[in-house]
């Protein structure tokens, strides 16, 4: 680093004429109220007394402003100590009351772009007022006056306090000699306080009571008590430091450090720390309830720890390493709750609906209360869209068990280290995430969840997902091995169960390893009673509303739910019916008039303009198009599919975003047209002097899936036949290429959208009638259900008996000749 280009005779001269130009500037004359106005100066980390002179360095663009007017005019500046040094932009509450009145010298720019001036401290003031905080802080202060003069009990103060300073002198070198004897030459008790604080290397905060203390005698009596306990330090750290200075060879630096410090804790009377912690560390091994292995391993790497150095880099690893080994739960399970009636309680007043969810919980706690020895844990996936209950669910297994509840989100996970922990050879190294959290579980058997399983990736860094192979497999999870630790690991009396939104990215071998549990979205009749159980209840307790309390009717959380929600699970319900709350709650504090039943109609007051336009039944019969009942995330939905029947060359144009295999079963639903053509009365000429384009609305949404088969073909043989469809006839199934319809999936969704839809009719595949054991019975009660084994059954129910407009025919050969 190189040298500045001044010598020491130019520096000192700099540095005396920076001096005298602070004794030029005048202190502040007060006003007629006895104030004083001047401009702040925020102090970070750092005390100015009256009378010193100080460096500081000044960084911000508000202190620079207030320096450069105080020192145009020639004023001093008021010096004010922040209460928290962070703060970038103090306001009147961020500092202390009590600041000093300085005066600055001029500006010096530093090679880093800060800012340097010399300070001398003046007196104390005590703010009054802030009278304004931009560009800059400027502040009303009342002077605070010392008595100068010192009775009796003072002057011995005075006098034990310099007998003290002179003590320190002598011990600490880092103190100049002439500043004991600056001290002898001051007689007014304050100031001499204040200059020996500055002197001195006390602590921040031991500066800051000093400069709080108004009273100079009260002052010193302080002073004089922090001198003592620093002299006695002083004097101690002299002690140590001749013994070992006679002890030790000078040269050999990293002895002498260590002597030093055995000799400290031989004052304090513990010892060596480093034998100490030796023992100690072995003692633990040795009464630990590890297993067998994992002793051996512990002993092994404490001796190497004992051969080693105490600054050795190695130490500080195995001591890491041993720590693991010692702080994991090798064996300390807790006992399991197996009453099945408890956990079935637990279960019901948590949560609503879940049923196969539940009912394989209580199968579990009943198999285990008849075997209690039995270590075999499920290992379950919960599949579901988000907010149906799936993270929440595992919560109150946790409670029903009485176990330890634990979670891993694995979502964006890419690195199998992440799973297995890093090799000790690296820098830094950590066992993975499954023998973190089980140390954070602090038992063998915690409720082990691992969320959004289905997002796991790989890459060049490994497959993560390859690494739950052995997590999730009975077989081999009661000896898992982390890359860290070296020692295999027991998780089989751990329950793991993991959360996905959807099974088609999980590998198939891990795929294999789990039970798969499906948390289908909730039904709009089960979103109503989950609202009124558990989420109207907490947001009224969370908003203070309960007295005297808030009511939704049945028809405004219906509304809210079909107008306000498009979702599968209930989040966004809890959200606007703490919307709602909240606007009560305001109308309530303010001590407005408000409602304490939510009515349907008020619902557009309380959250605006409907958000989602739920899809309705056709008006009227139809020529070309079809009702259709479609599955999706949020739950179940109707959608009309339209057929036109246009003058072309023969062609099948489909539009809508229709996926792949909605796609092929068109064709395939065409092929079935084309061969049962004569009964349909349809001439073969129109599938080639015809382009058939059919589309199913709401574009910039993707469609796919078999089960609009029959549909499609039902409304292309209503295009080309002229025959009505009837408008309160909802379908779905899939259809082959001789007529007959397959089962399809979603069906209680779709069968409760065509109810909620207002459809009277539902034709469904023979084969989805074991489906409807879930429905509502009110939905049961008030649609007609027709199971049709083949598409035949489907034009019967379906297709009106007339033509209600002419169906396309073409032209004749000899007419199109003449034309031409």
């Amino acid at each position: 680093m190189s040298q500045p280009n001044w010598n020491e005779d130019e520096f000192d001269l700099t540095l005396s004429q920076r001096t005298e130009e602070l004794y030029r500037i005048p202190n502040m004359e007060p006003k007629v109220d006895g104030l004083i106005e001047a401009s702040v100066l925020p102090l970070r980390d750092m005390v100015i007394f009256p009378r010193m002179v100080s460096p500081i360095f000044i960084g911000r663009e508000a202190s620079l402003l207030a320096l450069e007017e105080a020192h145009t005019r020639e004023q001093t500046i008021i010096g004010l100590t922040q209460r928290d040094p962070d703060v970038e932009e103090p306001g009147p509450n961020d500092f202390l009351p009590i600041g000093v009145e300085m005066a600055v010298g001029r500006l010096l720019d530093m090679p880093d772009g800060s800012h340097s001036a010399l300070v001398q401290g003046r007196r104390r003031v005590e703010i009054v007022e802030f009278i304004r905080l931009k560009p800059y802080i400027r502040v009303r202060a009342r002077i605070i006056h010392e008595s100068t003069s010192a009775d009796r009990q003072t002057q011995a103060l005075m006098r034990s306090v310099l007998n003290q300073f002179e003590r320190c002198i002598q011990l600490d070198r880092s103190i100049p000699e002439e500043a004991h004897v600056f001290a002898l030459n001051i007689s007014e008790p304050g100031w001499l306080a204040d200059m020996i604080s500055t002197s001195l290397g006390l602590t921040y905060e031991a500066k800051l009571r000093l400069l709080m203390i108004l009273d100079p005698k009260a002052r010193l009596g302080q002073l004089n008590n922090l001198l003592a306990a620093e002299v006695d330090v002083l004097e101690l750290e002299d002690e140590i430091h001749t013994r070992v200075q006679n002890e030790v060879d000078k040269s050999q630096r990293e002895y002498y450090l260590r002597e030093q410090m055995k000799q400290i804790q031989t004052e304090l009377g513990e010892g060596d720390i480093f034998t100490r912690d030796a023992v100690d560390l072995k003692k633990r091994v040795e009464t630990a309830a590890l297993p067998e292995e994992a002793r051996k391993v512990a002993l092994k790497e404490v001796e190497r720890l004992n051969q080693m150095p105490p600054m050795a880099p190695e130490v500080g690893i195995i001591r890491t390493y041993i720590d693991w080994i010692l702080d994991l739960p090798w064996n300390n399970p807790t006992p399991d709750n197996l009453d099945v009636k408890h956990a079935a309680k637990i279960l019901e007043r948590d949560h609503f609906g879940l049923k196969k969810a539940k009912e394989r919980i209580l199968e579990y706690i009943a198999v285990r209360s008849l075997k209690p020895k039995k270590e075999r844990q499920p290992i379950l996936c919960f599949v579901g869209p988000p907010g149906v209950g799936k993270t929440s669910l595992g919560r109150s297994i946790a409670d029903a068990l009485g176990r330890k509840f634990v979670r891993v989100s694995l979502g964006g996970v890419r690195d199998e280290a992440e799973i297995r922990g890093h090799r000790r050879t690296y820098i830094g190294a950590l066992p993975g995430r499954i023998i973190q959290t089980m140390k954070r579980a602090g038992t063998s058997n915690p409720l082990f969840m691992l969320d959004e399983i289905d997002k796991l990736y790989s890459d060049f860094r490994g497959d993560p997902a390859s690494a739950m192979l052995e997590v999730l497999d009975p077989e081999q999870n009661h000896s898992f091995s982390d890359h860290y630790l070296e020692l295999p690991f027991d998780l089989s009396r751990v329950m793991f169960i993991t959360t996905a939104n959807s099974l088609g990215s999980i590998p198939s071998p891990l795929l294999d390893r789990m039970e798969v549990i499906e948390f289908p979205g909730y039904i709009e009749e089960e979103k109503v009673e989950i609202a009124n159980r558990y989420l109207i209840p907490r947001q009224i307790e969370e908003t203070g509303i309960e007295d005297p309390g808030l009511g939704f009717e049945p028809g405004a959380l219906q509304r809210i739910i079909r107008e306000y929600t498009y979702e599968a699970g209930v989040r966004g319900l809890e959200r606007e019916i703490s919307r709602v709350c909240r606007k009560v709650a305001r109308l309530k504090a303010e001590g407005k008039k408000y409602p304490t039943v939510i009515a349907a109609e008020g619902i557009d007051k309380l959250l605006g303009p409907q958000q989602f336009f739920p899809s309705e039944a056709e008006r009227a019969d139809e020529v070309g198009v079809a009702t259709s009942l479609a599955w999706t995330e949020t739950g179940g939905e109707i959608m009309p599919v339209e057929v036109a029947i246009i003058e072309g060359k023969g062609g099948l144009q489909m539009t809508g975003q229709m996926g792949e295999v909605m796609q092929e079963s068109a064709q395939a639903a065409m092929s079935y047209i084309k061969s049962r053509s004569a009964k349909l009365k349809i001439e073969m000429e129109v599938f080639e002097r015809f382009d058939i384009h059919i589309h199913m609305p709401e574009g910039g949404i993707p469609k796919d899936g078999p089960s609009a088969g029959i549909t499609m073909a039902s409304a292309i043989i209503s295009a080309l036949t002229g025959q009505p469809i009837y408008k309160h006839v909802g379908m779905t199934g899939e259809i082959t290429l001789r007529g007959r319809v397959l089962p399809i999936g979603g069906v209680r969704e779709k069968v409760l959208a065509a109810h909620r839809a207002g459809l009277k009719t539902v034709i469904l595949p023979e084969k989805n009638m074991k489906d409807l054991v879930e429905l509502p019975k009110t939905a049961k009660s008030e649609l007609k259900i027709i199971p049709v084994k083949h598409m035949d059954e489907v034009l019967e129910i379906a297709l009106g008996k007339n033509p209600i407009i002419e169906a396309p025919k073409p032209k004749k050969r000899a007419e199109e000749q003449n034309e031409g």
